[in-house]
């Protein structure tokens, strides 16, 4: 037996996936194995409700316990690091059944996905303020700025998401009116910590331009093409204090 073949149907058993083979029966009939099993489940559930702490506060321990070991059966993690894991869990509330009374929690639970992933995120040089300033005007629409490495940013249309989200992981009480409209939120990291703030459509729109390679010019006509009479001047320092932008080349520090 191929060690690749030991390992593939080991992994598989312990999921509780259909492995025919004697030799694997064999190890699944130990009293053992079920402890090891349970264990490597527990493991699992544990990591996706550190992964996801608001979804976890908006429908209880044992709701989104229940729902990770499902998540975790169907999708167990592909390597040993579980800090990344549940990269499909978003998609996955987004289509539970028991979660259609709750349209708003695939949204907050993308925002607990953001968070991971601006932590885990590479390090880069931002483009601040001064730097901008430098920059000769007749130059300046072509810059090629790009979104930050671990600048994460999301829209959700019908929920106030990040409002929903921001009080939870925050600790803050909800407003005894929350106002029922779309938001959105941007995360970043400039220095050690995940920081966040609201943003508007139009910072959404710029830095989807950006990320798709646009120079500044054509990224600021996108975001006032979508949200027209947005101040630019503003927003654009906004992101820039975020620490949301940087620069293809590295010029930026």
């Amino acid at each position: 037996m191929q060690l690749s073949t030991f390992q593939d149907g080991f992994s598989a058993a312990l999921h509780g996936q259909a492995v025919h083979a004697p030799w694997l029966s064999a190890l699944e009939a130990q009293p053992g194995f079920a402890v090891y099993r349970n264990t490597v489940l527990k493991g699992c559930i544990d990591a996706l409700q550190a992964s996801y702490p608001t979804v976890c506060q908006l429908v209880g321990t044992d709701w989104f316990r229940a729902a990770a070991a499902m998540y975790a059966r169907a999708q167990p993690p592909r390597d040993g690091l579980l800090m990344d894991y549940g990269d499909g869990f978003v998609h996955f509330l987004n289509q539970f059944a028991p979660a259609a009374d709750l349209p708003y929690l695939g949204a907050v639970a993308r925002l607990d996905r953001c968070w991971t992933e601006c932590h885990l995120a590479a390090d880069a040089p931002a483009v601040g303020r001064d730097w901008l300033a430098q920059q000769a005007p007749h130059t300046l629409p072509q810059v090629p700025l790009r979104p930050h490495p671990a600048a994460r940013w999301a829209w959700c249309d019908a929920h106030p998401a990040y409002a929903l989200w921001q009080h939870h992981r925050a600790g803050l009480a909800l407003p005894d009116a929350l106002d029922w409209f779309g938001d959105g939120a941007l995360l970043t990291r400039p220095h050690t910590e995940v920081t966040w703030r609201p943003l508007p459509r139009a910072g959404v729109a710029f830095l989807d331009a950006c990320a798709q390679g646009l120079p500044l010019e054509a990224a600021a006509t996108r975001a006032l093409e979508t949200e027209p009479g947005t101040d630019f001047a503003a927003l654009m320092g906004s992101l820039l204090d975020a620490g949301a932008l940087t620069l293809t080349d590295s010029r930026a520090g």
